[in-house]
């Protein structure tokens, strides 16, 4: 898909990965929509940027994981935009959810916004797509996706879900509207990581360095314009499933 001309809406397209992806998008020629929940002054910032790109901006507050603000924020797009042609599933929380656990919030909150909010979004906005002709639907995974992260239980099953509808949402969309997701490895450090678990996670990729949301917003560009994949998961990960390999076999 050309994005010249076009529609785009980044959930969670505030701030830290999302916010570069929604300028990448802007930078190539897509109005975009910023969708964001608690993070205000952070969006209305990421919207002057992308205006000054020379692109139209549009500013959404909603929770994705409740299904009828994703419903009035389609509605609030609609009025503005007509719709949308490129939806981008970015919404995420990292939360730690030790197993077995007595206090269910931690789960339903990563379920909420893992699972329902894209497919929340790609119900109220793959309408859209199918009335305009065409469209592309771009989930953020990550590594726990494939491999167990211990600790954090509701996020490496909301991301694998991810990848399962990915895969759902091609089959029953096809062939108007393709689905795509990129499988990030190690691209912001966290808070907690001091500098010598910083190290080693970089160490730990076959690049030898943490990625960047620049990183993920080339990736996220090259599926929207690769018109001939759809289903699949692009993993951006400088190497790190494999580089445990580095040093001996078996």
């Amino acid at each position: 898909m050309e994005l010249a001309g076009k529609v785009a809406l980044v959930t969670g397209g505030a701030t830290r990965v999302g916010r570069t992806i929604a300028l990448e998008l802007a930078a190539a020629g897509s109005s975009v929509v910023v969708n964001f929940r608690t993070s205000a002054d952070a969006a209305a910032e990421t919207a002057a940027e992308i205006e000054a790109l020379g692109v139209d901006a549009l500013v959404v507050r909603a929770d994705v994981g409740d299904v009828d603000q994703v419903t009035a924020m389609g509605e609030a797009v609609a009025a503005r935009f007509g719709g949308v042609d490129v939806l981008v599933n970015n919404a995420s929380v990292f939360l730690h959810n030790p197993f077995p656990t007595d206090d269910l919030t931690v789960w339903r909150r990563s379920i909420d916004t893992l699972v329902h909010g894209p497919f929340y979004c790609a119900n109220v906005f793959a309408p859209q797509m199918l009335e305009r002709g065409g469209g592309v639907i771009i989930a953020i995974a990550d590594l726990s996706a494939i491999e167990p992260w211990p600790g954090y239980t509701g996020h490496g099953v909301g991301k694998a879900a991810i990848v399962a509808l990915t895969r759902q949402l091609a089959l029953e969309l096809a062939p108007t509207i393709r689905a795509n997701a990129v499988m990030p490895g190690p691209t912001l450090r966290p808070s907690d990581y001091d500098d010598a678990r910083y190290e080693r996670v970089a160490e730990d990729t076959l690049l030898g360095r943490w990625g960047t949301p620049e990183d993920m917003a080339s990736a996220v560009r090259f599926l929207i314009e690769s018109d001939y994949i759809t289903g699949e998961v692009l993993t951006v990960d400088g190497g790190q499933r494999f580089a445990r390999r580095k040093h001996e076999a078996g």
